[in-house]
């Protein structure tokens, strides 16, 4: 076959279709949040050109209702592996610019497909969240999804370590999944946690809330405890991802990744002998006894607030 073979060139436009998403309208959408898209988040996590997508050309396999007319390759999804810090890790990174990210049946078993080959690598796990929830025009099909999902968040807990990055409004199963995982990181003003969101509240109750009261960062981190880490923007989530996975081994039977020290291990702080009172009753900065303990420079400290 040459490079003018039909095959390949519909191949190619497959491919090109796919990369689009939800079509330049709703990515415009998207950027003017200031939001990253789902492929862009992809490529500032992972080592540059180490990533491999799983399933691109996935589409929806219809609903009851014929509601659905529009089918999206990779069905609002981006499946696959690459590299952080020359570590193998898989991932997946919801596309809010396909009906809204929503989790549809083939859409999970794209996840469940790249979380068992995780575990069968004995490699680490990543979500990119940024999902409405179930896609009711399925109906159980969707539930059924998630249910396999959770069902695996659990079975592989404490097998590789699974991390969630939260980036936008995740309602629903969307945030059943991440309070299962290792880690929860939130992004401020953007990313919130909540089972429905507030209008289906304002409709069932009565109550006026607004999404950052409802299950915005603030609230997972000084309230509920389900979030571990917030941070200012979606790049400084990335970024605490992949410093974060450098503490952690790649599964269970394997020991954390080892970094030479740059100073003397013989180095002693004699202020470690005074620093904490004699006198049970007075004070003193725990966080400053810690800081002399851990290798310097290296604590990581998880919920702050």
């Amino acid at each position: 076959m040459t490079n003018e073979d039909p095959r390949i060139l519909e191949l190619r436009k497959m491919r090109a279709k796919a990369r689009e998403g939800g079509g330049e309208e709703r990515i415009k959408k998207q950027k003017a949040k200031g939001k990253m898209t789902a492929r862009e988040r992809v490529e500032a996590l992972l080592d540059p050109g180490t990533f491999n997508e799983i399933e691109p050309f996935i589409t929806h396999q219809g609903d009851e209702l014929n509601l659905l007319k529009e089918k999206f390759y990779g069905d609002g999804v981006i499946t696959g592996y690459g590299q952080i810090d020359g570590r193998t890790v898989y991932l997946y990174s919801q596309d809010f610019t396909i009906y809204g990210g929503t989790l549809s049946e083939m859409q999970s078993h794209k996840i469940c497909r790249v979380m068992d080959l995780a575990v069968r690598n004995g490699v680490p796990f990543i979500s990119l969240i940024d999902s409405g929830g179930a896609r009711i025009q399925e109906g159980v099909r969707s539930m059924g999804g998630y249910a396999e999902i959770f069902r695996r968040n659990a079975q592989y807990s404490g097998l590789v370590p699974q991390i969630s990055i939260m980036l936008g409004p995740c309602a629903g199963g969307a945030a059943y999944s991440p309070a299962l995982t290792d880690l929860v990181v939130m992004v401020e003003k953007q990313s919130f946690m909540f089972l429905t969101g507030p209008e289906v509240i304002k409709a069932v109750t009565g109550e006026v809330i607004d999404a950052e009261s409802l299950g915005g960062s603030n609230v997972h981190m000084s309230v509920s405890g389900v979030a571990h880490l917030s941070v200012k923007s979606e790049m400084d989530a990335l970024k605490m991802a992949r410093h974060f996975l450098s503490y952690l081994p790649s599964n269970n039977v394997e020991n954390p990744p080892y970094i030479k020290p740059e100073y003397d291990l013989g180095w002693m702080d004699e202020s470690l002998n005074s620093i904490v009172p004699i006198d049970p009753t007075e004070p003193y900065v725990m966080h400053q006894v810690i800081e002399k303990i851990v290798d310097q420079g290296t604590f990581l400290e998880i919920q702050p607030d």
